[in-house]
């Protein structure tokens, strides 16, 4: 049995600001992956397909932790609560919009 989470977390940016976005959330990567339970923490952004033309936020990072208690941990970091307040929830912020969601391989 498993005891790993998996995390995707997307984000749509604000008008003219993907780059911006995903030089931040890019950011966060090498402080993330010293977390103790972080096996993945990739931020990719969607490319062209016509193998896959499904629609979403274009920017996401694909997460995978040790357990569940690892997740919400880090999901209480300062750092992380820094870009949600500053780059999600402020006016100024860069993302217009963002859906994490979790999921169990079980």
């Amino acid at each position: 049995m498993s005891s790993k989470v998996y995390c995707i977390a997307e984000f749509l940016p604000k008008a003219g600001q993907e780059q911006a976005l995903f030089e931040v959330l890019r950011s966060l990567e090498p402080q993330t992956l010293r977390e103790d339970g972080c096996i993945q923490y990739r931020v990719t952004r969607q490319v062209a397909s016509s193998f896959a033309e499904g629609t979403g936020f274009p920017i996401v990072f694909n997460e995978i932790w040790a357990s569940m208690a690892d997740f919400e941990l880090h999901c209480q970091k300062d750092y992380i609560v820094d870009f949600f307040q500053n780059y999600c929830l402020a006016e100024d912020g860069l993302a217009k919009d963002w859906n994490v969601r979790v999921f169990s391989d079980e």
